[in-house]
């Protein structure tokens, strides 16, 4: 059962309990606070630059945190965090995959970059491995939708979906989303998905895959 603590080790490098980093094949910095509630407990981090005084309030403050099964609710400290550190609030449901996950007959693993030029730019054949396993849909030989592992830790990987614009709306992201699920399982490792409340494309995904919520991830950037 996947759990905050593993949804936040999934999503950032911690050093000391702090975030030194996010676990992408080009990391960013990630934010300055990050808080994950589920039903049963709760995770948090604080950048490592944040001034230590700072850091101490936050992590006082987020010990206070109750476990919540809704996962829209704001946090209890919400203003306090923001106070803190003032950034740009994000706020969305992590989700953990059903047991049984149908393998769609159109999808194919990835292992080219050549693959993926036609219709999507910025990736580097340096950066496939990071990203593995990576599954796409194929329209005359070339990759239209693709999933792949944004992020990912010793334990689990968690999706990054992309569809080519002319091919959205046809419902190939929640069809090459499951066969990387699939792919991810095949290695030993759990698959997670994570969003934002604002990203509906995202949102119609979980449903559609009946994904079940386990956490809400709030974070300050």
């Amino acid at each position: 059962m996947s759990t905050p603590r593993l949804q936040l080790e999934t999503l950032y490098l911690l050093d000391d309990e702090r975030i030194r980093g996010t676990r992408e094949a080009e990391p960013s910095p990630g934010p300055l606070f990050a808080l994950i509630r589920g039903q049963a407990s709760c995770a948090w981090a604080v950048r490592s630059d944040v001034a230590p005084d700072v850091a101490r309030e936050l992590e006082r403050l987020a010990r206070e945190e109750q476990p919540t099964a809704d996962v829209r609710v704001a946090p209890m400290h919400a203003d306090r965090y923001t106070a803190l550190v003032a950034g740009t609030v994000d706020a969305g449901p992590s989700f953990e995959f059903p047991t049984s996950i149908a393998q769609p007959a159109d999808a194919v693993l990835i292992n080219a970059v050549e693959s993926l030029d036609h219709h999507f730019s910025g990736w580097t054949a340096g950066e496939l491995p990071a990203c593995e396993p990576i599954v796409g849909v194929l329209v005359d030989g070339q990759v239209v939708s693709v999933c792949f592992s944004a992020r990912r830790s010793d334990a689990t990987a968690e999706a990054g979906v992309e569809t080519a614009a002319a091919f959205r709306g046809r419902g190939l992201a929640p069809r090459v989303t499951a066969a990387w699920a699939r792919a991810v399982r095949a290695t030993g490792l759990t698959p997670l998905y994570s969003t934002s409340w604002s990203n509906k494309a995202s949102l119609a995904v979980a449903r559609k895959l009946r994904l079940e919520a386990y956490a809400s991830t709030w974070t300050v950037s």
